[in-house]
């Protein structure tokens, strides 16, 4: 396995040079473009890593897939649906394009950013420290790491300049789909976003969605198997942002990507993976990251398809 990781790593490190640093966020402009590293977690505890997987990031749109999955088991799917869709979208992250679309009325579906936003609001809490504690929390339990903790630095940077996403707030405020305080919702959002991880971390987590909810290690069914596989569902359809339809065809494995560089991926019934690498396509996703995940769909046979 990890000769195999290493060609993996070899090949994607060829495009790396192509991407670029997210720069719209300061802080994460001051990663290494040429970074790039996986770990792999198989159901039977093994673990296999090669190049920066056990390099810090913060993992972003990754946290939509735990905030997703803990707003399901705090509210259930006919409330959480009520308030944002499941189908995949042609347009960017961060567009607001098909919130002003009236026979819609909510975001398309949990992945981007309107979505995200909304899911967040949806989480148990009587304030924005109770709900954001109870993510944290929640994402140390998955990645079985107790120090997981926010990247304070980054949180910062992202309050500063992240006008784009309170005025997808404060528009789905005026329509109904949210409730209560933007300005705390909207910390909440960014705190989850500048959650802290490595690949190591990210391989565990996706080892407990492809074992149905089921934790390899504890054998603690930590995540309903009906929401689960729900998540693991939009992962495969909106998990890329607008290129998710390519890397469904092309690699064939429920994921999902962030701007920080990082991507959690879960193959049903066999292992996590864990990927970092910052140099980004100009769809937002880490250039090196898929195409390593490309190269192990091929040869190890993991799509789903």
């Amino acid at each position: 396995m990890e000769k195999i990781l290493q060609q993996a790593l070899e090949y994607g490190k060829q495009y790396t040079p192509i991407g670029k640093v997210a720069s719209y966020i300061p802080e994460l402009h001051k990663s290494s473009q040429s970074d790039l590293g996986i770990y792999i977690k198989t159901l039977d505890g093994k673990g296999y890593g090669v190049g920066a997987y056990d390099k810090k990031f913060t993992i972003q749109s990754i946290s939509k897939v735990i905030v997703l999955t803990l707003a399901l088991m705090d509210k259930g799917c006919e409330k959480v649906f009520k308030k944002v869709g499941v189908e995949a979208t042609g347009d960017p992250f961060n567009s607001i394009v098909r919130l002003e679309l009236k026979h819609l009325q909510k975001p398309l579906n949990p992945m981007i950013n309107a979505g995200a936003i909304a899911t967040t609001s949806l989480i148990h809490g009587k304030n924005g420290t109770e709900q954001i504690l109870r993510i944290l929390e929640f994402a140390k339990l998955l990645s079985d790491n107790p120090e997981v903790d926010i990247n304070q630095e980054v949180y910062e940077s992202e309050i500063k300049t992240g006008d784009r996403n309170r005025s997808l707030a404060y528009f789905m405020k005026s329509s109904g789909v949210i409730e209560g305080d933007v300005e705390s919702l909207i910390e909440v959002y960014f705190k989850q976003c500048s959650i802290e991880m490595t690949c190591q971390d990210l391989a565990r987590i996706g080892a407990i969605y492809s074992n149905n909810g089921l934790c390899p290690k504890t054998h603690r069914q930590l995540i309903p198997k009906t929401i689960c596989r729900m998540v693991m569902a939009i992962m495969t359809t909106c998990g890329l942002y607008d290129a998710s339809g390519e890397f469904a065809v092309r690699v064939g494995i429920p994921a999902k990507s962030g701007v920080g560089g990082g991507i959690l991926a879960a193959v049903p019934n066999k292992l996590g993976i864990g990927v970092y690498g910052p140099a980004l396509d100009e769809k937002g996703n880490s250039v090196g990251g898929v195409e390593m995940l490309a190269y192990l769909a091929d040869r190890l046979d993991l799509s789903i398809f």
